[in-house]
């Protein structure tokens, strides 16, 4: 029994030094990603998956999500030095509320800066942006439909096929209410641990986009990797762009 515990709490010592370790990675590649002039940035924090783990280790990281949160608010942080804004997306509703509090705050005192768009996924998964973005396109149209008033059956049923197939739902439907909607499409993807899987990231912004997968972990990710990811999306980038002239 004791043994358990001595693993139990080493494993939880391990979750929080990877997340410590990830978040500095991360101010890191901001540093660098300003300097190099790439405008978004964005990074996969949490998975709607990852709330199956253990729920004292999902309280775990979302302390210490929350600790790093409400570090960003101080005025020496990398966010404020480098002119950082920072947007949290997701279902932002399944996180805790101070969780949640502190993550508008900073969405509120960023604002104003413009140098850099940090996007953090939280609580995200591909699939859930896509069903939140139908939803909200069908939504949308569902308050456009304008029937007469009383009139009979048959009329009814004529207005709205009418009017559904004037109004129909259209990609741009769509895509104005993903949650990724206030950026532009990814050009480089970086998928850490020489992993190919997206792992439920972004499938609906990458279908032309470089992607590169280092063998580094993410905290060990460091400015050659960066360099390396920019130069080979500036040696693959008049082939992309002509795919997508031709998709």
């Amino acid at each position: 029994m004791d043994g358990n515990r001595r693993f139990a709490k080493k494993q939880k010592q391990g979750v929080v030094t990877g997340y410590r370790a990830g978040f500095t990675a991360l101010m890191s590649i901001i540093k660098y990603c300003s300097e190099l002039g790439v405008k978004y940035v964005t990074i996969y924090a949490f998975s709607i998956d990852n709330f199956r783990r253990e729920p004292e280790e999902v309280k775990i990281i979302m302390d210490l999500m929350l600790e790093k949160t409400e570090g960003i608010l101080k005025e020496e942080s990398v966010v404020h030095q480098y002119g950082v804004r920072v947007y949290f997306l997701g279902n932002l509703k399944l996180l805790c509320e101070p969780l949640r509090v502190a993550a508008e705050k900073v969405m509120k005192a960023t604002a104003s800066n413009t140098k850099l768009l940090l996007f953090i996924c939280v609580a995200y998964t591909s699939l859930d942006e896509i069903i939140h973005a139908v939803h909200e396109s069908c939504n949308d149209k569902l308050k456009n439909i304008i029937l007469p008033d009383k009139p009979h059956t048959d009329e009814i049923e004529v207005v709205v096929e009418e009017e559904e197939e004037k109004d129909g739902i259209k990609l741009v439907d769509i895509e104005k209410h993903m949650y990724m909607a206030l950026g532009p499409e990814p050009d480089v993807l970086i998928r850490t641990s020489g992993e190919s899987r997206l792992s439920n990231f972004l499938l609906w912004q990458t279908s032309h986009c470089t992607l590169y997968s280092p063998d580094a972990l993410w905290p060990e990710i460091g400015l050659w990797n960066l360099v390396w990811a920019v130069l080979n999306f500036q040696r693959n980038h008049s082939y992309l762009e002509k795919k997508k002239k031709q998709s």
